[in-house]
C-alpha cells in the first residue's frame, strides 16, 4: 500500500516514509491509497483474541511494508499491563442497555492519546531503520493538553529521537501542565506559547513547511516528524480501538454480528473520530457518527452547514483538549469524500489560511449529513452531564467524556434512535479533577486546596484509584518554564538543538 498527499496525490510514499515524514513537503496529509476492507466475519473472528491480536489485525491491512515480526514487536511493546494497568487496554464499561463507554485513558498519561503514542516512537524507529535514515529525527508537537505529555512519554530517551512540546500558556489544566514540565528524558524540550492551541499548531505547521529551515536542519543531521494525529503513524492505532469495541459488544452478547451501531466521540482535531470513520469504511458496522464539539463548535457548524469558518471568538473552556478552530484531520475526510480531488482540497485549504473559511461541495455536504450528526455542550451543560452521571449511574466521566455524553443525549431526544452506541472516554476525571468537583459537589469543593489534595477527594467521591502517574507529580520538580511568543517558536527548536 503507498500513501498520497491531500494536496499532491502525486507524491507516493511507503507507509514508513510516511511516518518518518509526517507532514507532506506542499503541507498535506499522508493518506492510503486505498481502504482495506475486512469481511463480518474476519471481525467476527476477534472476539476471542486479545487487543495485542486485534492491533494487528488493522495494523498489518495499513503498514505492508512493515515485517510481521516488526508490527509484533512494536505492538508488543506498546501495550502491557504495566503500562495501561489493565490487561483489557481498552475495556468497554456499560452504562445502561443503549450506551457504553470506551474507556481510552488507562495508559501512562491518562488520556486516549496513550493510545496511540505508546506505538508510535516503536513504529518511528522502525521506520527511520527500514528507510535508511541517517539523520536524528526532531519530532515537533502542538499541543491542547493531552498529546504533549503523551509524545513525552512516548518518545523520551528513544534513541535516534528528540522531541520539543509547545502547548498554550494559559490553555491546559494545570494537571496537564504539570505533567509536560516535570517531564524527564535527555532528548526533551517543552515550552509555553503565548496564545491558543491554534496558534502553536500553526506555528509547528509553519516550521515544517519553511524549506529553507529545514535546509539548515539537514546541514545538521536533523530531520523533522510528528507526533500530532496529521502522522499517519498517530492515526491508525486509534482505528484500532474501534474494532476492539464492537468485538467486546459481540463477545458480551449486546449485540449480533452485523447489527449496526453509533459512535460519539468528543472532537477538537478530528483525528479520533476520522479514525472511526476509517473503520467504517474498512466495513464496522456504523450507523451514525456523533460530533460533539464544546463552545468552541466550529465542526458542529461545519457538519450541518458545509461551511468551515474559524472566523470567531475562540473559548477557553472546562474540555481544553477540544479548543481548537483549526480541525487538521478534517483534510483527510474531505479528501476521501471528494473523490480524492487533491486540487479542490488544497484550495481549501489555502482559503482557510488566508480567509479563515471554505465551503465544500453540495454533494460532500450532503453525504456528510448521511453518517454524521453534530451538536455542542456549553460549560453548564458539561457540569450537569458529569453530575447527573453520577447520581444516576455512580459513574464519574471527565469533562471531554461529559461533552460526549451530553451531545448524545440530544442526539437520542432529536432523533429517538435506541441504535446501541459506544461512546469514546477520552481522558481520567482525575485530569481534570477541580472541574468535575465543582461539578460534583459546587465551588465550596476546591476552595482554598491544592491539585493533590484535590486528587484524593476525587478518589474518595468516585471511588476510584488515582492513577499511579498523577499522583508521582506531587514529587516530582519543575524542569521546564521557557514561555514564548508565537513567532519564537522556531527559535526555541534552534535553541534546544543548538544550531545557528
Amino acid at each position: 500500500m503507498q500513501y498520497q498527499s491531500t494536496r499532491n496525490k502525486s507524491v507516493k510514499v511507503t507507509s514508513a516514509e510516511a511516518i518518518k515524514t509526517g507532514l507532506s513537503s506542499e503541507g498535506g496529509l499522508f493518506v492510503p491509497d486505498s481502504i482495506p476492507s475486512v469481511t463480518l466475519e474476519d471481525i467476527n473472528s476477534l472476539v476471542g483474541k486479545d487487543y495485542h491480536e486485534r492491533a494487528y489485525f488493522v495494523l498489518s491491512r495499513f503498514l505492508t511494508d512493515f515485517s510481521e515480526d516488526e508490527l509484533r514487536t512494536c505492538i508488543n511493546a506498546a501495550y502491557t499491563k504495566e503500562k495501561f494497568e489493565t490487561d483489557t487496554i481498552a475495556p468497554l464499561y456499560k452504562l445502561n442497555d443503549s450506551a457504553y463507554f470506551l474507556e481510552l485513558w488507562h495508559g501512562p498519561t491518562c488520556a486516549f492519546k496513550d493510545m496511540a503514542l505508546q506505538i508510535l516512537p516503536h513504529l518511528l524507529t522502525t521506520s527511520m531503520k527500514k528507510t535508511n535514515e541517517d539523520k536524528e529525527i526532531v519530532i515537533l508537537v502542538a499541543t491542547s493538553g493531552d498529546t504533549g505529555k503523551a509524545a513525552l512519554e512516548g518518545f523520551k530517551d528513544v534513541s535516534g529521537t528528540r522531541i520539543v512540546v509547545f502547548y498554550p500558556d494559559n490553555g491546559v489544566s494545570e494537571i496537564q501542565k504539570l505533567q509536560m514540565v516535570t517531564q524527564d528524558g535527555n532528548n526533551v524540550s517543552v515550552a509555553a506559547v503565548k496564545g491558543n492551541f491554534d496558534d502553536a499548531q500553526s506555528g509547528v505547521k509553519k516550521i515544517f513547511t519553511d524549506d529553507e529551515y529545514k535546509t539548515l536542519l539537514s546541514n545538521n543531521h536533523f530531520k523533522l516528524s510528528s507526533a500530532n494525529s496529521i502522522n499517519w503513524g498517530r492515526l491508525v492505532p486509534q482505528i484500532v480501538y474501534y474494532f476492539s469495541a464492537y468485538a467486546d459488544l459481540l463477545k458480551n452478547g449486546e449485540i449480533k454480528l452485523g447489527d449496526k451501531i453509533n459512535v460519539v466521540v468528543p472532537t477538537g482535531n478530528f483525528g479520533n473520530i476520522l479514525a472511526s470513520y476509517y473503520a467504517y469504511r474498512m466495513g464496522l458496522p456504523v450507523n451514525k457518527f456523533i460530533c460533539a464539539s464544546n463552545e468552541n463548535n466550529v465542526l458542529t457548524d461545519f457538519i450541518r452547514t458545509g461551511t468551515y469558518d474559524k472566523n470567531r471568538p475562540f473559548h477557553a473552556t472546562i474540555s481544553p483538549s477540544m479548543d481548537i478552530l483549526i480541525s487538521s484531520n478534517l483534510e483527510r475526510f474531505l479528501f476521501h469524500l471528494n473523490g480524492e480531488n487533491d486540487k479542490t482540497v488544497s484550495e481549501w485549504m489555502t482559503s482557510l489560511s488566508e480567509n479563515g473559511k471554505y465551503s465544500v461541495s453540495p454533494d460532500v455536504k450532503s453525504q456528510i449529513e448521511k453518517l454524521f450528526w453534530a451538536d455542542c455542550a456549553n460549560e453548564t451543560e458539561t457540569m450537569e452531564a458529569i453530575r447527573s452521571c453520577s447520581d444516576k449511574y455512580g459513574y464519574v466521566m471527565d469533562t471531554h467524556t461529559a461533552v460526549a455524553k451530553s451531545v448524545y443525549d440530544k442526539y437520542t431526544k432529536a432523533a429517538g434512535d435506541g441504535t446501541k452506541t459506544v461512546i469514546a472516554s477520552t481522558a481520567s476525571p482525575f485530569k481534570f479533577n477541580q472541574s468535575v468537583l465543582i461539578a460534583l459537589g459546587g465551588h465550596n469543593a476546591v476552595a482554598g486546596k491544592d491539585e493533590f489534595t484535590l486528587l484524593e477527594e476525587l478518589s474518595q467521591k468516585s471511588d476510584m484509584s488515582i492513577p499511579k502517574s498523577l499522583a508521582m507529580l506531587k514529587n516530582k520538580s519543575r524542569v521546564f518554564d521557557i514561555v514564548c511568543e508565537k513567532n519564537q517558536m522556531q527559535q526555541i527548536v534552534s535553541d534546544f538543538l543548538k544550531i545557528d
